[in-house]
């Protein structure tokens, strides 16, 4: 192992260590999601109400030293209330721009699908190319920005569903569930104390382990981590088997294949090595393609899910050795 892939092994250990002080339990949750900050991606997170959804991505933000903002998005968000707009300044006698709160380095854009579809469509060019187009002028975000989009998975009274094309742009669907009773029963009885997970956020407890100006040279670092070609030719062959798949009517795009690489050789890391192996992208395969794909609507009457869809497309698929 080089030396530079060592330190991203520490940066990592650490990142996950400070960010568990805050998060009980959620520990594959918060290896995804650093997985996504590492890999310059973004991420859609679902869970019910109450499972620290928020909390997760502010703990991030202070881990790695990157500023956060919020968004509640709701069914009269315009754009302008993400992007920003220029205001006249009637002092100055001249138009100024008042940023809105996309101008960040991680975007919480809680519960997104309760906005229509045009203001959702707000996030797509900053997403893909980390630009803000205001007045037909550009204006470059943090080559850190990312966004975390949540959604309910069990109301849908009042939404709008996002479409494919924004859906594609997330690199991995993270899924938050209740915790197990035991690390329940943690959070209750450090909520009745002074240590509660908010509270030890905001005592000082939880240590920056880099600055934000560090998080482009970590991704680099990545490319460090070996990844043979036939588990390359592996990761296509797994993506491709989507289109061919008899019960799905949308397979996965080209931008799936790369998320799926890019995620393996990031959990690769994660677990401490220099190189890929088959089961990396195993792991992966299911939070890359899980909202990628669209069943028929025959298959979906039928019982079927998307989960189930992946499994045997991974049986299907022959592994490298």
């Amino acid at each position: 192992m080089t030396q530079k892939t060592e330190r991203l092994k520490d940066i990592l250990a650490q990142a996950r260590a400070e960010v568990g002080k805050v998060i009980i339990g959620q520990g594959e949750v918060i290896d995804r999601a650093l997985i996504c900050i590492f890999t310059g991606q973004h991420a859609l997170v679902e869970g019910v109400p109450g499972v620290a959804k928020t909390l997760l991505v502010r703990t991030l933000a202070h881990v790695l030293g990157c500023e956060f903002s919020r968004i509640q998005f709701t069914p009269d968000l315009m754009p302008a209330d993400i992007i920003g707009t220029n205001i006249f300044n009637l002092q100055r006698n001249e138009f100024i721009l008042v940023k809105g709160p996309i101008f960040t380095s991680f975007l919480l854009a809680d519960e997104i699908n309760r906005a229509p579809a045009k203001t959702q469509s707000a996030l797509l060019q900053a997403m893909q190319e980390r630009l803000v187009t205001i007045d037909r002028e550009t204006h470059p975000l943090s080559p850190n920005f990312t966004v975390f989009a949540t959604q309910n998975p069990i109301e849908y009274e009042g939404t709008y569903p996002l479409p494919e094309a924004q859906k594609d742009r997330f690199m991995l669907k993270i899924s938050m569930n209740a915790p197990e009773r035991d690390e329940e029963l943690t959070l209750a009885r450090r909520t009745l104390g002074a240590d509660s997970p908010e509270a030890t956020l905001a005592s000082g407890a939880v240590k920056a382990v880099i600055g934000a100006e560090d998080l482009r040279t970590m991704r680099e670092e990545l490319g460090g981590i070996t990844m043979r070609d036939e588990l390359v030719a592996y990761g296509v062959e797994l993506v491709r088997t989507t289109r061919a798949n008899e019960s799905v009517l949308v397979g996965a795009g080209p931008r799936a294949t790369q998320s799926l690489l890019l995620a393996a050789r990031a959990a690769a890391a994660m677990a401490g090595r220099d190189f890929v192996t088959p089961d990396d992208i195993k792991a992966m395969a299911g939070p890359v393609l899980e909202h990628r794909l669209i069943l028929r609507p025959e298959f979906e009457i039928e019982g079927l899910s998307i989960a189930e869809v992946i499994r045997g497309i991974l049986e299907q698929v022959a592994v490298p050795r």
